[in-house]
């Protein structure tokens, strides 16, 4: 069985699993009592780099790297992420952070609360920000959603490194085609039920977006209230939540070798977050979003409450592939064969924030 790094961030602290053969072994917390909201794990170098974005109560938010899988952390002299002076922000928490494609080896993009996207040439040790979107004529509309105002979500085109695909809460998808230097939105097709016009440019309160792994205009979007299918690289979408015991939710994650398959975790319902008919299960379509299956077993039969946060399923590069989640019960699951069956890997850990999983060597 292929060798995995499976790091999951918690409200206090990072744990680090590792699967040689069938044997997962863990580790931690690193990072004691910080909140770690977003993870990289960036294989592209000649060792693989860990990027994590760690919230210290006392010491405030920071991106921390590690080229030794974890046994040593290096945090920059100076803040790896800050605000400059004329924006008048200060950095509230690092949501996400995105190594971009091969063809740009050392670019790796960090997602914050203010929401704004910062980019690296060094391998996430220093960050600017990407002023374009920052000063985006429609941000003074923006309204932050009920976790904060955050850019969560970044996707950069396997095809372009200058086309990258960002998501906000709640001012939904912005795309730009020529490395940052324009922005526009892309949430034609995108509901805001919560809003007086329920189909606006822009104000979608977007959870993540996921893009397919073997056709690169296709993209799966978790919406607060929708689940949506983009074929034209987010030009328009197209509610695939049919078949679905809700279509609200948080995660969204795609397979990493198959296509047109996509995988999220339903909740019941904005005012009531657990998950749909408070049974765990992960739900899986192979055709797109025509049609889904509930994935379960394995997974607790019980009447169940854990909830799912947009970060907290992933998949990894194996084949078959890995799929993982943990929830805010502190559990952490872990698929081998593509979601069609589960194990349970930890329990009592503090609230699961983020996961993420990849195939390394040695």
């Amino acid at each position: 069985m292929t060798d995995v790094l499976l790091t999951v961030g918690t409200r206090k602290g990072l744990f680090i699993g590792r699967r040689r053969g069938g044997t997962w072994e863990f580790d931690g917390p690193h990072f004691n009592a910080q909140a770690v909201y977003s993870i990289a794990i960036d294989t592209r170098g000649r060792v693989p780099r860990l990027l994590a974005g760690g919230d210290s109560a006392h010491w405030g938010p920071s991106v921390f790297h590690s080229d030794d899988l974890g046994s040593t952390w290096v945090e920059p002299r100076q803040p790896a992420v800050k605000f400059p002076p004329f924006t008048e922000a200060s950095l509230e928490r690092v949501w996400q952070l995105h190594p971009a494609g091969p063809e740009a080896p050392d670019v790796v993009y960090a997602g914050t609360e203010p929401a704004a996207l910062f980019r690296s040439e060094d391998r996430g040790e220093s960050f600017e920000l990407v002023r374009p979107l920052w000063e985006h004529p429609t941000r003074s509309k923006w309204v932050p959603g009920g976790g904060g105002e955050g850019l969560h979500t970044v996707l950069t085109d396997p095809r372009d490194a200058r086309a990258v695909t960002v998501a906000v809460s709640t001012a939904g998808v912005f795309r730009t085609k020529d490395g940052g230097a324009s922005w526009a939105p892309s949430n034609k097709g995108v509901s805001a039920v919560f809003l007086p016009d329920p189909d606006p440019e822009f104000g979608q309160c977007v959870h993540k977006v996921a893009r397919d792994a073997v056709d690169p205009d296709r993209l799966y979007l978790q919406n607060h209230w929708g689940v949506f299918r983009s074929d034209d690289s987010g030009d328009s979408w197209t509610d695939i939540g049919r078949g679905l015991p809700s279509d609200f939710g948080f995660a969204a994650a795609a397979h990493p070798h198959r296509a047109d398959t996509a995988y999220i975790f339903p909740i019941n319902a904005d005012a009531d977050r657990v998950p749909a008919e408070h049974r765990c299960r992960v739900f899986r379509t192979g055709d797109a979003g025509r049609t889904w299956e509930p994935l379960s077993t394995g997974l607790p039969e019980e009447t169940h409450y854990g909830t799912v946060l947009r970060d907290a399923l992933c998949t990894d590069d194996a084949d078959p592939a890995g799929v993982y989640f943990g929830n805010r019960n502190g559990e952490l699951y872990a698929s081998a064969d593509d979601g069609d069956s589960w194990q349970p890997l930890a329990s009592h850990l503090p609230d699961v924030l983020c996961v993420r999983a990849a195939v390394i060597d040695g």
